[in-house]
């Protein structure tokens, strides 16, 4: 009896091992677990997945940063510019998703994203209402770029003259964000309707939208979730000069498909930059005791085409790069002179920097990042910051601009973030955990298997011992010849 107990303990043991070593190379609960978050993401009505991706519910922050140019007469005569950063006037982003359709058998979804902002003061430094800015005049520098060498040059002049415009002007934050009816504009207006007489950097964009988008649902391909097919009812843009960069990839920034790995590209596309950009894995980490993995953009997105050739498309007119890390962007807003960059020119070429005084460009405060659950591939934490610049230089033709260098002229920047609440952290924790059990199964078997090893071996050496301790007497025949 003793016997059979022990050859039972240890093949239950040998097979217990055996059993969960094969699993654990089979990836069997793992591929269980894949397989679920798979059919789980999946843009569908009713379901947990679409009603965050209608309306996520994680506040979103848009904060504003502008440069005040203290030196404006020296500026004019070719001195360096000074600046001073003022802020942040902080707003409240609502982006709910409406006017949602399901097309193509529920393979894709269409969507507008209106934005709607909502000041918050007490995250504020100030009073957008009453803080004054100097600045760049950019309807009066678009107005010189538009008519220079041209039939309405001496108009444009004439109006400045009459306006008494110069190359700097000061307005309210609220003015330079959310608009004022400018004067040269309005008038420019009589005559090119297409032109709009108010002026701000966010007109127009509270509570309006940036068009409809069509996505993909993930329904045939879990790859596909939330990926981006149509925009304004185009599937590629038409403002560069290749193919390649004028391409809509990724998604919008709010959401990635699940099962997430370091060695991929995360591509987004952004109405701001007008064009697509892709992200590379910087560092793992945790938000909320959740892990994740942290993406930033690639330096090759804004590398000079020394260094990135494909980006020789985004030279408009051909040719015409302004250097790593600034992107002209004048072919999408009306032909006005804006680029754009990191703030505080972080990671673009020094001599932006050395050209403004002022500039002091940190990882911490100036990067773009994601940071996002691999498995379930959920934004936790975000940062999307991007500095508004503005091309200017002397022309001769206007007096107003004159003896001011060439240069890329810091005008305001934002820092757009995110931070996943609590209550969707723990509902995710618990997501982790669940999953975590599961993919768990295997080492608590190969643990079961080493328990009973340890029990086969404590018997087998305790019958070895008995038998060794028992006496010659004790062991012979009990009937004796």
């Amino acid at each position: 009896m003793k016997s059979l107990c022990l050859v039972t303990v240890g093949v239950l043991a040998m097979t217990l091992l055996i059993a969960s070593i094969s699993l654990l190379v089979a990836h069997v609960f793992q591929t269980v677990v894949d397989l679920q978050v798979k059919q789980g993401t999946v843009l569908k009505n009713g379901t947990e997945t679409f009603e965050a991706w209608e309306d996520p519910p994680p506040p979103v922050y848009m904060q504003f940063y502008f440069f005040n140019v203290s030196n404006p007469l020296e500026v004019l005569q070719g001195a360096t510019p000074l600046v001073e950063e003022i802020g942040p006037y902080t707003y409240r982003e609502y982006r709910p998703r409406v006017h949602v359709q399901f097309l193509d058998n529920g393979t894709k979804v269409s969507a507008l994203n209106p934005k709607t902002y909502v000041f918050e003061p007490e995250k504020s430094v100030g009073d957008p209402e009453v803080d004054l800015i100097r600045t760049i005049n950019i309807p009066a520098v678009t107005a010189m770029e538009w008519t220079r060498s041209t039939p309405l040059q001496f108009a444009t002049e004439v109006l400045l003259l009459l306006y008494q415009e110069s190359l700097f002007t000061v307005h309210s934050v609220h003015e330079l964000l959310w608009g004022y009816r400018d004067r040269l504009l309005s008038t420019i207006h009589v005559l090119h309707p297409e032109i709009d007489p108010v002026f701000g950097l966010f007109s127009k964009m509270n509570g309006s939208d940036d068009g409809e988008y069509v996505f993909l649902s993930g329904e045939t391909n879990y790859l596909n979730f939330s990926r981006i097919v149509e925009w304004k009812g185009k599937e590629s843009l038409s403002w560069w000069t290749t193919e390649a960069c004028n391409m809509i990839n990724g998604t919008d920034g709010t959401s990635f498909h699940p099962l997430i790995s370091k060695d991929e590209n995360i591509y987004i596309f952004s109405s701001d930059f007008c064009r697509s950009l892709f992200l590379v894995y910087d560092s793992s980490g945790a938000v909320a005791g959740v892990p994740t993995f942290r993406f930033v953009p690639s330096s090759m997105v804004f590398a000079n085409t020394s260094v990135n050739p494909a980006n020789a498309g985004f030279c408009v007119p051909a040719g015409n790069c302004p250097g790593t890390g600034v992107l002209n962007v004048s072919v999408c807003r009306q032909g006005a002179p804006i680029f754009l960059s990191a703030p505080h020119f972080y990671q673009a070429d020094p001599k932006f920097v050395e050209d403004i005084e002022g500039m002091r460009p940190r990882k911490e405060y100036h990067e773009t990042f994601l940071d996002i659950n691999p498995l379930t591939g959920l934004v936790l934490q975000a940062a999307k910051r991007m500095q508004v610049n503005v091309h200017v230089r002397k022309l001769p033709e206007f007096f107003e601009t004159g003896n001011i260098r060439t240069l890329i002229f810091p005008v305001m920047y934002i820092n757009e973030s995110v931070l996943i609440d609590e209550a969707s952290a723990s509902k995710l924790r618990h997501v982790l955990l669940e999953a975590s059990v599961v993919t768990g199964i295997p080492f608590v078997i190969m643990a079961l298997g080493i328990v009973f090893g340890i029990v086969f071996i404590v018997l087998a050496c305790r019958s070895q011992r008995i038998t060794e301790e028992s006496t010659e007497e004790e062991r012979s025949p009990l009937i004796r010849t």
